[in-house]
């Protein structure tokens, strides 16, 4: 038996993706999102919470999802990766699970339309249910951080 993974859940396109919950600072319900110039189309702009500017990533459009408009349950999960704080906008935060990390298999070549350089696994539930586990390495790899720092200044 592994060792227990938290993890907390949230949706995007009818997938369930996980997170570990040691990389999660906050869920944050939407707010107003400042636009910056010159950026990816992805990167939807900067927010300030709590007197902290933090650069806000769609993860819709980095995954090259259909894009949509936010709902009631749209949330923005606030990670840290390598002392970078990223907002994640997602279609909906769901709970937090506890995952053997031996339940975690190494991910197809793509999985709901994603790249599998984003994803580090993915962990069977149950029978019916899978989470995609994100490899936040990735998802906020070193050209684009490069870019978020910039923005940060």
């Amino acid at each position: 038996m592994g060792e227990e993974l938290k993890v907390i859940v949230f949706a995007l396109a009818n997938e369930h993706y996980g997170i570990e919950v040691d990389k999660v600072r906050t869920i944050e319900r939407m707010m107003p999102i400042t636009r910056v110039p010159k950026t990816p189309a992805f990167i939807k702009g900067v927010i300030n919470l709590r007197g902290v500017v933090i650069p806000v990533i769609d993860l819709r459009g980095r995954f090259g999802l259909e894009q949509t408009e936010a709902t009631e349950n749209s949330r923005i999960i606030i990670v840290a990766s390598n002392d970078l704080e990223v907002g994640f906008i997602v279609d909906s935060a769901n709970d937090v699970i506890d995952i053997d990390s031996d339940a975690i298999d190494t991910p197809p070549e793509v999985v709901g339309g994603i790249r599998a350089k984003y994803l580090r696994g993915v962990a069977k539930l149950d029978e019916q249910r899978l989470l995609i586990m994100l490899n936040l390495v990735e998802v906020l790899n070193k050209d684009e951080i490069i870019q978020l720092e910039q923005l940060e200044e």
